[in-house]
């Protein structure tokens, strides 16, 4: 075997702990897994004997060598300890659960809309606490779902049928969806065409609103929310109906305060 060595803070290791470390490093492709059990070995205080598998066939013949399907692998004290995960494991470290169900994105969204609505009342009337800044979180929260949602329609049109009752009865409705959402959120922030945002807002959200709660609190299934698109992996739940709520109530409020 040909592969490049590189020898890597042997003069910080902690205890003369070295570990070595087997990785793709080709022309046209660093493994990124790779880089990142380099980088951990040496927060762990390791010296990295960091081993170069420079070509496709190199790298087929280490794994046929060892009897392992994918690298990085990492060694300690002759030791296989296996891959990134299995050196995450081998510290004590949490794993990741690629199939495990999230709040994050959904939360991610509302920060960073409330976040920008704070900013954005800041810069127009010179403070971030403005009923605007309220009106603008519900505004953008809905364009940046309904943006996430258009991202795949389909996916998400299909993920919809699981729980909407309108989807179910009429199937394009989770096609429309995705557009309705996103475009009475842009005609809210811009407070125009009230006639038009707040009759969408206001049928979507008491629709979804229901849906949700139909499912999750009456029905008691356990569903993944569409909300964030057909990848997400958010539980059908509080917060998918909170998304909803804030339609319907953004709608009424803009109803009555605009009239």
């Amino acid at each position: 075997m040909t592969e490049q060595t590189r020898i890597v803070g042997s003069e910080t290791a902690i205890g003369g702990k070295t570990a070595t470390l087997y990785r793709m490093v080709m022309p046209s492709h660093v493994c990124p897994y790779g880089l990142k059990a380099k980088h951990l070995l040496e927060q762990k205080g390791y010296a990295v004997d960091d081993r170069w598998l420079t070509t496709r066939d190199e790298t087929d013949r280490f794994k046929a060598l060892h009897g392992v399907q994918t690298t990085p692998q990492t060694f300690i004290d002759g030791e296989r300890v296996g891959g990134y995960d299995d050196l995450r494991r081998f510290f004590g470290l949490k794993v990741a659960d690629p199939n495990a169900t999230s709040y994050t994105p959904v939360l991610a969204v509302f920060a960073a809309t409330g976040a920008l609505a704070l900013a954005v009342s800041q810069a127009v009337y010179g403070t971030p606490l403005t009923v605007r800044t309220i009106e603008w979180f519900v505004a953008f929260s809905m364009v940046i779902l309904g943006m996430l949602k258009l991202q795949d329609v389909e996916r998400f049109s299909t993920m919809f049928l699981n729980y909407d009752l309108l989807a179910k009865r009429w199937v394009p409705y989770g096609r429309v969806y995705p557009f309705a959402e996103f475009g009475a959120g842009v005609l809210m922030a811009a407070g125009v065409l009230n006639w038009l945002s707040i009759p969408v807002a206001l049928f979507i959200g008491t629709v979804g609103g229901i849906s949700v709660f139909y499912a999750v609190y009456v029905q008691k299934r356990e569903l993944k929310c569409a909300c964030v698109g057909g990848s997400s992996r958010v539980p059908l739940g509080f917060l998918s109906l909170t998304e909803n709520v804030f339609m319907v109530a953004m709608a009424l409020w803009m109803l009555f305060s605009h009239a």
